[in-house]
């Protein structure tokens, strides 16, 4: 196909028809109509980059809406994942995507610790249909593997995945890495926060709200050289501070700590059974670690997000979020010593006791 011919764009009655049956394929475990279907509507003449983001993102982006709201289970959450992934993977053999690279060469990848490789293998695709020639390396990957490819490749730029905050410490450790070797790095993801907010405070060369935007961006004109002195805590001085290295360092502690503690704040947790005794110290432990981060960006509005949608998803599952208030109390206890810690605990609590769900379970 070449790449100055615009592809037949479907009718957004059409996309939305394919929206319906994909997502109907994909929850009912079917992945054999799940690729028939992309694979016809690519025979019909659709765009290839409209079946992977107008049709199989939608269809991504409503299976996490439906874990949040309790309506999926986990198991079904990853069997959906899975099946988009091989529709994803139906469509980069078929005839229609065969485009040759005109452009330039471009390294896609997910931070290390970062599991959630659909948004960065859609961009890989999008790219690749645009003309560039990509190295795709999925998720998890480790920042020396990436560095030591790009010692061996000419890579044009890098372009970062993140879904989860608490993998931003590690992705500001990857974009600076690239930075040094001269590589500019383009990043994209949830974690990056509304408008790309994070993105610019851990100084990544460029940001994209998503893959059409990101192929745009990088079509639009070769990404700024990076400084080559530049270090990675020149974008952080509060860490100075150490507040997030101490607490980071001492998290097992701090959750054991506080786990003990919790029966008594919150007597309810008394009655709890081993599985819901389990989840609170994996809550607890989530709770620590969005914290740590918080701490790095010295952002309170990552924290308190966190604990406003966790609070949502414990009611969703009718379990009472009223021991995240007495959990955060226990935690400002054990960092009292700490005042950027202790001023985002205290927002995080004020936000949850405005929260109606909040108030509404304290008061039943």
């Amino acid at each position: 196909m070449s790449t100055s011919t615009p592809p037949h764009i479907p009718h957004a009655r059409d996309v939305q028809r394919a929206v319906d049956q994909l997502w109907h394929a994909v929850t009912g475990g079917d992945e054999y109509a799940a690729t028939e279907l992309v694979l016809r509507i690519l025979d019909e003449g659709a765009a290839p980059e409209s079946v992977l983001l107008d049709v199989i993102a939608p269809v991504q982006g409503r299976v996490g809406e439906e874990w949040a709201a309790n309506r999926i289970s986990v198991a079904q959450e990853h069997a959906a994942t899975a099946i988009n992934e091989r529709a994803v993977a139906a469509v980069s053999v078929h005839p229609a995507v065969r485009t040759t690279a005109t452009r330039g060469r471009i390294a896609v990848a997910c931070v290390d610790g970062e599991w959630h490789a659909l948004p960065a293998r859609l961009l890989a695709e999008v790219l690749k249909l645009r003309g560039w020639q990509v190295d795709y390396f999925g998720a998890q990957v480790p920042t020396a593997h990436l560095i030591a490819h790009l010692h061996n490749a000419r890579t044009d730029a890098v372009a970062l995945s993140s879904s989860i905050a608490t993998r931003l410490p590690t992705a500001h450790a990857a974009i600076t890495a690239c930075q040094a070797v001269g590589v500019p790095v383009l990043v994209g993801g949830a974690a990056f926060g509304p408008g790309g907010r994070y993105a610019v405070l851990l100084g990544a060369d460029a940001w994209a709200a998503n893959a059409r935007a990101a192929a745009d961006r990088l079509a639009q004109s070769p990404l700024p050289r990076p400084q080559p002195d530049h270090q990675q805590f020149d974008d952080l001085p509060h860490l100075a501070d150490q507040e997030y290295t101490l607490v980071t360092r001492n998290s097992v502690t701090l959750v054991r700590t506080v786990f003990s503690a919790l029966e008594d704040a919150f007597p309810t947790m008394r009655s709890y059974s081993s599985d819901q005794r389990e989840r609170t110290a994996e809550d607890l432990a989530h709770m620590v670690e969005f914290l740590a981060t918080a701490l790095y960006l010295d952002d309170e509005e990552l924290f308190t997000g966190f604990l406003t949608w966790t609070a949502q998803i414990l009611e969703a599952r009718d379990v009472s979020a009223r021991s995240l208030p007495p959990a955060l109390k226990l935690l400002a206890r054990e960092l009292q010593d700490f005042p950027r810690a202790v001023r985002i605990l205290k927002a995080a609590t004020c936000a949850l006791t405005t929260a109606p769900s909040i108030v509404a379970g304290t008061t039943a």
